[in-house]
């Protein structure tokens, strides 16, 4: 008989590890992210059993391998939409999402913006390392505008597409952003998506050292990464820099823009709200900066609570089906006007 959750022994990361064999790139930041997905699951009490790990097409598909538990490698950009049918079937499982750039915001974006909206309860986790990867080096969704590429070798005329700005247009309950290479600020998120009880979007800025190598260096590398790192914490003004001598603050149209604390007054900061209804402050945040040059905010940007969709759903439609006979669909699927096509 299955062990329940409170009768199995303490889980450890180990049990989260599978006999795959790892095959990305050396140097490739999905290493850091599978090592902090594999180090928080334990601290879930959820046994592997019950977690499900649905992928895409690119270099993040192969992370479902690698976690020891249920799992699928979807087509491109359709994990959202057979996760939110595991979601809604299967309500004791922990779904989960693993995908990137270019396979989440191309084709997937359409699954991807209804999953968000739905509040569907999934943990979405986007790799974005502004490049096609797997396919060797086109220019993807997020790329910046301007970027050389092999398909782009005068230089993208596109503008990005900004993940965090795009879940929280389409309604994300929670939506987050950190780096591959901070390991403790990354299971942070992790941790605080996992506790979320509808999607929980998290933006995982992640280098690819093979075709776009140094790309969030701004956030990565420890010197450069204090002057353009911006930390977001719940109840906390928003400061930054060597000595916390940086903040945010509101300008005079309203806008959010970067102060010298000693020139305004700690007084005159922006202090961060995450569990703001209103997600305009996110919005502000996810436009304060680039990802290419920064200043770039790390943390949760909004997380607020809000009816998980398909709660009961199966049963419902259960009850329904019993209350209407065995009979019901077949009725169903001839009534009303019908056509010949010849």
């Amino acid at each position: 008989m299955t062990q329940t959750l409170h009768e199995r022994a303490t889980l450890s990361k180990a049990d989260f590890q599978s006999d795959q064999e790892t095959r990305w790139c050396p140097g490739c930041g999905d290493y850091a992210v599978l090592a902090a997905v594999q180090g928080v699951m334990p601290e879930l009490g959820i046994p592997p059993e019950r977690i499900v790990f649905v992928t895409g097409i690119g270099c993040a598909g192969r992370f479902s391998y690698y976690m020891n538990t249920y799992g699928m490698h979807a087509i491109h950009g359709r994990a959202p939409a057979l996760a939110t049918g595991l979601a809604a079937a299967r309500a004791d499982l922990s779904v989960w999402i693993v995908t990137g750039d270019g396979d989440a915001l191309s084709i997937g974006a359409n699954h991807l913006v209804h999953a968000l909206r739905r509040n569907v309860p999934v943990k979405i986790l986007l790799f974005n390392n502004r490049i096609y990867g797997l396919t060797k080096g086109q220019v993807s969704p997020t790329s910046e505008r301007g970027k050389v590429t092999k398909s782009t070798p005068a230089g993208s005329i596109e503008n990005p597409v900004e993940p965090v700005s795009l879940a929280l247009g389409a309604g994300a309950t929670f939506v987050a952003r950190t780096v591959d290479r901070d390991k403790h600020h990354l299971a942070a998120v992790l941790r605080a998506a996992a506790e979320h009880p509808g999607t929980a979007f998290v933006e995982v800025l992640q280098n690819c050292p093979v075709f776009n190598d140094g790309a969030f260096a701004h956030v990565t590398d420890r010197a450069q990464a204090l002057e353009h790192a911006i930390p977001l914490e719940h109840g906390r003004p928003i400061r930054f820099g060597p000595e916390d001598a940086r903040g945010v603050v509101r300008s005079p149209d309203g806008a959010l823009a970067v102060a010298d604390v000693a020139g305004v007054g700690e007084e005159a900061l922006v202090v961060h709200d995450a569990r703001r209804a209103d997600p305009s402050l996110a919005f502000a945040l996810a436009h304060l900066g680039d990802l290419t040059r920064g200043p770039v905010p790390l943390g949760v940007f909004r997380s607020v609570a809000a009816p998980a969709w398909g709660a009961g759903l199966v049963a419902t439609h259960r009850e329904a089906r019993e209350h209407a006979g065995e009979d019901a669909l077949d009725a169903l699927l001839h009534a009303g006007d019908s056509w010949t096509v010849s």
